[in-house]
């Protein structure tokens, strides 16, 4: 900085542009400026009766110019301002205008690149010390506001006190000395219209409580995780040739507080009780519902505002973190429902935050989802692309979280998604497929692969568009999984029939391995079907309350026999009775009974032979690891091979969905000897009738069905029995 001969001159100008809020450039103005015999000082603070600066030489007043402007000469070297109120308040500070900027020209020419993959490290309030002062310092994206302001408790919410540096191409920064963990904030910011808007920061680590809207400052460092082995192992356990069963939590309805106001788990409560629950299940994940932060319950966090900051409902970023370290060492991955489909139009997001379509489109055919009342994403503005991608990619390595499940991705590949002719704008070709999007999806999962080793992605994707789980430079999406959407919808309709009438949708059960593996697939059982009128799982099955259950744990012999990992919303692994309401907790209730009790004693022994057993599970999406065996519509029968890699036990299944007993059921098999009776879902002990095979059948038949032999099996009344060949 160049020293002066002379005091600076302030113009009328920038005088009432900082009496009126509208100063654009407060450091060129404001702070130190060196002279030949020390420094001249600016300050501009509202509502003082008088400002004084210490310094090495004593304490001074510093003259007020007019106004709320002050300005003087001082002696060189460090100074604290001293303020007194107009009611008589002291206190003393730094001055934020005397610390240059902290972002450098990397951070800003990667940010306006759009290709700063950790976008959270530049943008948002981080706690640091700079230039030998602890402090707090602030970032964020406005390219089209006239001016931005931090403000908070600590400046009465005044955006006249604590106006920012604009640096780059739209960033505004500035470091508040003295401001620490847990200060309340907001961006203040003034519009090319002359409008003022106060935002929660998209980058913001903490949020207030809903219904309150602030952001706050949370210090995400300095963690001591505990979960090295989990991290370096964890790759293996996450490919599609492992074991994978997902236990799906809303968090803020698993377990409730019935004791201390009805109040949901705490995150560290999380940590001890669900994940022993879980691991006791035998899942191998959890999955949890969104968890970045949101304005309405009833949205279940598919409505997020704050991307970066984990939902204080449940307690501070630190105490999430205790949920995913607790997990990791009990042997859990730990998966998030991940939102860059749509945001909501609450006035302190992202909706118009520079007073512009900045995050979303300007033409509602492209930005606003009419399903929902919520915004689009403008995926095709760099800016915005970086935004998302950073996002996963924040979630992946400042949690360690293994893996991430993309909302409503259809609703993203299709530009006419859920709308009519007239409504949506064609792609540069005239199609309706969403280029920017389909690049934005393969952009971040190449990044969140290169970027957190190990990891898995899921798409919700509920259409027949090509190559979701393939790579991308094979032409895919790069999705490690996809849901298996026309499988859930097809078992769930056949599941509904009265047994009488399933030998007429036969097809419903065998049409899903046409396309098995054309995909990596996972077999959803989540929280869209057993909500909004849809009934428990339980009630969807036909029958009486003993068939109910049977046909319900048959269901889940057909699920954990089929190829494709494995998904259960909470609740339905006792076979809830009722719907899943979020405004409470499960029915841990009838959770005890004996009859629910049979469900999760199954789902339980399930999950551990699902793992145990590489045939069930090595092959998932190898058509080499499925073989019909034989189905029969007239008596609603199917059976099966699985097989896994060479020297593997192969693994017969046979299903029985209707109320008669089969005795003497004759199948063939692949290889003769003894096949152990694994898992029988009309087991006593699951609290069915008890009819099975002894523990297992010896196959010594002829050949039959396309097997070298047969064996003769018992099949229960609405029952799966999965046998293991011993030898």
């Amino acid at each position: 900085m160049d020293i002066l001969t002379q005091p600076p001159a302030i113009s009328p100008e920038d005088r009432r542009a900082l009496d009126r809020g509208t100063c654009d450039r407060p450091f060129a103005i404001l702070g130190p400026r060196p002279l030949a015999d020390g420094q001249w000082l600016t300050v501009h603070h509202p509502d003082l009766a008088t400002l004084s600066v210490e310094t090495g030489a004593g304490r001074t007043d510093l003259p007020r110019l007019e106004g709320d402007l002050f300005a003087g000469r001082i002696p060189p070297g460090p100074y604290r301002l001293h303020a007194r109120s107009r009611d008589g308040a002291d206190w003393q500070f730094d001055d934020p205008y005397r610390f240059g900027p902290v972002l450098g020209e990397v951070d800003l020419h990667l940010l306006a690149e759009g290709t700063h993959r950790h976008l959270w490290r530049a943008l948002g309030a981080h706690v640091v010390r700079h230039e030998g002062t602890a402090g707090t310092h602030f970032a964020v994206w406005a390219p089209n506001a006239r001016r931005v302001s931090v403000v908070g408790q600590f400046n009465a919410w005044d955006g006249r006190r604590h106006p920012m540096r604009r640096v780059g191409q739209g960033v505004w920064e500035i470091f508040l000395p003295g401001l620490a963990e847990g200060a309340l904030y907001k961006y203040e910011i003034l519009d090319a219209q002359g409008g003022v808007l106060q935002k929660a920061d998209p980058v913001g680590f903490g949020s207030q409580h809903p219904p309150e809207k602030a952001s706050v400052v949370r210090d995400i460092t300095g963690y001591g995780w505990k979960d090295g082995p989990w991290m370096a192992g964890r790759a293996a356990l996450q490919d599609r040739g492992a074991p994978i069963s997902i236990y799906e939590v809303h968090p803020g309805s698993w377990r409730r507080r019935q004791d201390d106001g009805g109040r949901p788990l705490s995150y560290q409560e999380m940590a001890r009780e669900l994940v022993a629950y879980a691991r006791d299940m035998g899942f191998t994940h959890l999955e949890l519902m969104p968890v970045s932060e949101f304005p309405f319950d009833g949205s279940w966090g598919y409505q997020p505002v704050g991307l970066f900051a984990p939902t204080i409902r449940f307690g501070p970023p630190h105490e999430f973190r205790d949920l995913v370290d607790a997990a990791h060492q009990a042997g859990l991955g730990v998966l998030l429902d991940w939102v860059p489909g749509h945001f909501p139009t609450d006035a302190h997001g992202l909706a118009r935050f520079d007073g512009t379509e900045l995050y979303e489109h300007a033409d509602p055919r492209e930005g606003f989802h009419q399903d929902w009342n919520t915004l689009i994403y403008n995926y095709g503005r760099v800016e915005v692309r970086n935004f998302l991608i950073a996002n996963a990619v924040y979630w992946l390595q400042e949690y360690h979280v293994d893996g991430l499940r993309v909302d409503a991705v259809a609703s993203m590949l299709y530009r006419d998604y859920s709308r009519r002719d007239g409504e949506w704008v064609p792609n540069r070709d005239g199609g309706r497929e969403n280029y920017e999007a389909i690049a934005f999806l393969q952009a971040m999962n190449v990044t969140a692969y290169g970027e957190a080793p190990g990891i898995m992605t899921m798409a919700e994707e509920s259409t027949s568009y090509p190559g979701v789980s393939a790579p991308v430079d094979a032409g895919g999406l790069g999705f490690g999984f996809k849901w298996n959407m026309g499988w859930m919808n097809d078992v769930l309709r056949y599941m509904s029939r009265d047994p009488v009438h399933r030998r007429h949708h036969h097809d419903l059960l065998t049409f899903g391995l046409t396309y098995a593996f054309s995909e990596n697939f996972i077999l959803p059982i989540s929280h869209d079907e057993v909500v909004h009128g849809k009934g428990s799982l339980l009630h969807k099955m036909p029958g009486d309350d003993w068939q109910r259950f049977a046909n319900l744990r048959a269901f889940y012999g057909f699920m954990w026999g089929h190829p494709g990992k494995k998904l259960l919303f909470m609740g339905c692994e006792f076979g809830q009775p009722e719907e899943w309401n979020h405004n409470g907790e499960l029915n841990w209730q009838a959770a005890g009974q004996p009859m629910h009790q049979g469900v999760q004693a199954l789902v339980r022994d399930l999950n551990h032979l699902y793992a145990a057993t590489p045939a069930l599970h090595a092959k998932d999406a190898d058509p080499e690891g499925f073989q019909w065996i034989a189905t029969d519509s007239a008596q609603s029968t199917f059976a099966w091979i699985r097989r896994g890699n060479d020297g593997d036990a192969p693994v017969v299944v046979a299903c029985n969905f209707t109320p008669v007993p089969r005795p003497g059921f004759r199948i063939g098999v692949p290889q003769g000897g003894r096949w152990r009776e694994a898992v029988n879902t009309d087991a006593a002990v699951y609290g069915g009738s008890g009819s099975g095979n002894l523990g297992g059948v010896v196959a010594d038949g002829e050949p039959r069905d396309g097997q070298p032999v047969s064996m003769a099996v018992t099949l229960p009344p609405l029952s799966v029995v999965i046998f293991v060949a011993e030898d």
